[in-house]
């Protein structure tokens, strides 16, 4: 009886260690994985067809499915912000950031940036390949594509490296203004970019929901466990 009372209490001490703000956001973490695993059994099963098809026709013209609505320069402005969330530019973005970091004197924080990002990279692949769900045929791709469709990529992978950017950088940051600003730059990228897939029939409106829950949930972890255990001072 006392072996147990004794690992019960260092639960409960465990758990008193963490801050409110810490629990919170663990819980939004569990959240976010709850919801991706139950959208990730919705896809699997088809039961997102209709809504999915429902979504991708809304955004092409009535009479032909190879053109999107809106004005003529909103493809190309699409086409732009998806490039934000390619490999190139996410590559240089974490290369920049990591560089800034070992500059500031912030090396632990640039370490585990870099071993977040790949981490998330390397987590959308597996997923892709886990699910295996084909790409759009509902409506003509505005881009070329050549890989699986759930998650989306672009979706994950940007939400997973601009939102950990952002949470991580914004701890190098002296006032709060600054950090809340670089968490918001950091969401609307996110959120433009999974758009732009969607706007241009590569995917599915749940492969962007699924990529923004795991790629978030990712990225949130990520700034817990650097909020508990990355010391804040330079070294």
């Amino acid at each position: 009886m006392a072996f147990h009372q004794r690992v019960s209490r260092k639960i409960v001490d465990r758990i008193m260690t963490f801050e409110p703000v810490s629990l919170i956001l663990f819980a939004v973490a569990a959240g976010g994985l709850f919801l991706f695993l139950q959208l990730t059994g919705e896809v699997i099963e088809g039961d997102t067809h209709a809504f999915d098809e429902r979504l991708l026709l809304l955004l092409r013209s009535a009479d032909d499915p190879a053109t999107p609505i809106g004005p003529y320069w909103l493809s190309h402005a699409m086409d732009d912000i998806t490039a934000l969330g390619g490999t190139a530019v996410l590559s240089l973005m974490t290369i920049m950031v990591t560089g800034y970091l070992l500059l500031a004197r912030r090396r632990a924080i640039a370490v585990f940036t870099l071993a977040s990002v790949a981490g998330g990279w390397a987590l959308s692949a597996a997923l892709k390949l886990g699910v295996a769900r084909p790409r759009p045929d509902i409506v003509p791709h505005l881009v070329e594509v050549y890989d699986l469709s759930f998650p989306s990529g672009h979706a994950m992978v940007s939400a997973a490296t601009y939102l950990t950017l952002g949470a991580l950088l914004s701890r190098a940051q002296p006032t709060r203004v600054t950090r809340l600003y670089m968490i918001g730059v950091a969401v609307f990228l996110t959120f433009i970019i999974g758009l732009s897939r969607v706007f241009l029939g590569v995917h599915y409106p749940t492969d962007v929901l699924g990529g923004w829950c795991a790629g978030a949930t990712w990225a949130l972890v990520c700034w817990l466990v650097a909020r508990r255990y990355i010391a804040q001072t330079p070294g």
